[in-house]
């Protein structure tokens, strides 16, 4: 029975007296100096650095004027040894887990002339389109009847005395 007291103390004593694990992630971009925004939030500018506490998916734009715009979704994984039940444990020493993520911005021209390309290439599909529907006939006689006009019915009956 002292053997377990003791091993819950150690563990409390070890758990107040220091360890944890830092968790940081780095966003840089060629060139440097665009906005960057996490999961719709202004984090700063290029390169940057912020603590983070949960791995997953995070939503990532930047944007720098004279460059295309990147909006695109990250994964930042886990390492080995914050996987359950490795975790716990990890928990108890000084350890850092850093993530670098880098984009490249393309220049807006190059950004411009890909939409010009696509539309190119569409209209070449449309031209080599086969259509499966018979073509549109017009008709050739002009038609008979003429609309008719309704006289309002007030025109219609003769004036009250």
């Amino acid at each position: 029975m002292f053997r377990m007291g003791k091993l819950a103390a150690m563990i409390t004593v070890a758990g107040s007296v220091g360890g944890c694990v830092t968790r940081t992630l780095t966003v840089r971009s060629n060139p440097p100096g665009a906005l960057v925004y996490m999961n719709d939030q202004e984090i700063g500018r290029s390169p940057v650095t912020r603590n983070f506490l949960w791995y997953g998916i995070y939503d990532v734009e930047l944007r720098k004027e004279g460059f295309e715009s990147i909006k695109t979704t990250t994964p930042v994984i886990a390492p080995w040894w914050q996987w359950i039940p490795v975790d716990f444990l990890a928990e108890f020493f000084p350890v850092e887990d850093h993530h670098d993520l880098m984009y490249t911005l393309r220049p807006a021209s190059e950004a411009q002339a890909e939409p010009d390309l696509l539309i190119r290439r569409g209209e070449d599909l449309r031209e080599q389109l086969v259509s499966s529907r018979s073509p549109a006939t017009r008709p050739t006689t002009k038609p008979t009847t003429r609309p008719h006009h309704h006289k309002p019915a007030s025109a219609t009956r003769p004036a009250a005395k």
